[in-house]
């Protein structure tokens, strides 16, 4: 069998960062055979200056809606944002395409080796059949009026099976609480068992004033989308709390954006998630600054020690598909977080919440990670001018 033998200043595994010593050493296909120390790994070492880590877990992305970059404006609130998604995002089938496949290429490039994926039609599928990457497609389900709820579910099923057929990983879920009927939510609930889940949260303050007094910009909203609004009565709680026990019979719930949780929420979670459930907190600050210029109080997630992971959003709302580049926007904003802790968040956290940590995620014996090789790294810590190399 051969090998190959990787040296940095620094090697991160997945959980913690290792020894000046450490050699990684993989099967020349990128399986992990060991880590060990320099002086047992013999010769044929490759040296690089940097840390060398497992490739990057990007949880939450909108592939689809590649070919929207440079189309929607920045900082207009999420209310405008996703008026503008719904009105623009029909395009010629085979400009779609070809954004889907660069933008696929764009992730492999930045060191990206699984994504979990917000679909909406089947227009991604052919990509993926092709396994560059490993994907967790969430065919995502919207209708809040009640009378479509029948029509939006049968719909959305005919998605979720073209995946499964492909063999690709699939689960039906939610796009947000204030775009789901009750009668929606009940057809998709017996879907969730065994799966990974996510949902859109608390990305704007108007989310739970709309659920605990029926105010708000989401007024408008439905008015702009001409959605008849008389039938909702607010719950007279907040958003997490009118939905997330729904979630129950789900493995792994991904919760995206948090943008305006608060301890409450957190508080709540905890005391009504599964015993057994992994609950996840997506962090996109690129584009929670490109939506709604304000990024979430990460230092409460971090206090409360609970499990953050991190996702891209879509280059409709970003201008670029790189987990290195939202580390880069959260150390700008948040000085005292370890570099070991950003790469547990962009590593085996996100593939545990995919379900994706047999394979993905840390350099244990047996598993195929990739590897990449992240550069300029003074003193340990990644900074404005660090990049990505593929190694493996």
């Amino acid at each position: 069998m051969q090998y190959r033998k990787f040296k940095g200043d620094y090697l991160f595994d997945g959980e913690n960062l290792l020894t000046e010593g450490s050699v990684l050493i993989t099967d020349v296909n990128g399986n992990i055979i060991n880590i060990v120390d320099e002086k047992e790994a013999g010769e044929e070492i490759e040296y690089f200056q940097g840390i060398i880590s497992p490739g990057f877990i990007n949880a939450h992305c909108h592939l689809e809606l590649s070919h929207l970059k440079n189309r929607i404006a920045e900082k207009t609130g999420l209310i405008d944002f996703v008026f503008r998604v719904v009105l623009d995002r029909h395009f010629a089938e085979d400009e779609i395409l070809i954004a889907i496949e660069n933008a696929e290429n764009e992730m492999l490039q930045n060191g990206i080796v699984a994504v979990g994926d917000i679909c909406n039609n089947s227009l991604s599928a052919a990509q993926k059949i092709k396994r560059n990457l490993s994907w967790y497609n969430f065919i995502e389900i919207s209708g809040w009026l009640p009378a479509i709820a029948s029509l939006r579910f049968e719909k959305s099923k005919i998605i979720y099976d073209d995946f499964v057929k492909n063999n690709l990983n699939a689960s039906m879920v939610p796009h947000a609480p204030y775009s789901v009927s009750e009668n929606l939510w009940e057809k998709m609930i017996p879907f969730f068992a065994g799966k990974t889940v996510t949902i859109h949260n608390q990305e704007t303050a108007d989310e739970d004033l709309f659920f605990m007094e029926g105010k708000g910009e989401f007024i408008k909203m439905y008015e702009m989308m001409k959605i008849d609004n008389s039938f909702y009565h607010p719950k007279k709680t907040r958003s997490v709390e009118s939905y997330f026990t729904k979630f129950n019979s789900a493995t792994s719930v991904i919760l995206v954006h948090n943008t305006f949780t608060t301890q409450e929420d957190i508080d709540f979670i905890k005391n009504h998630k599964n015993k057994n459930q992994l609950v996840s907190f997506c962090l996109c600050p690129n584009a929670n600054l490109f939506i709604e210029n304000k990024l979430p109080a990460i230092d409460l997630f971090l206090k409360n020690d609970v499990k953050v992971i991190l996702g891209t959003d879509s280059l409709a709302s970003n201008h670029q598909l790189n987990i290195l580049e939202e580390i880069k926007t959260i150390i700008k904003f948040f000085t005292e977080i370890k570099t070991e802790t950003f790469l547990q968040w962009a590593t085996i956290n996100g593939a545990r919440a995919l379900q994706m940590d047999q394979t993905l995620g840390s350099f244990a014996k047996g598993k195929k990670p990739g590897v990449i090789l992240i550069e300029n790294v003074e003193g340990g810590k990644i900074n404005a001018d660090s990049k990505i190399s593929k190694l493996l």
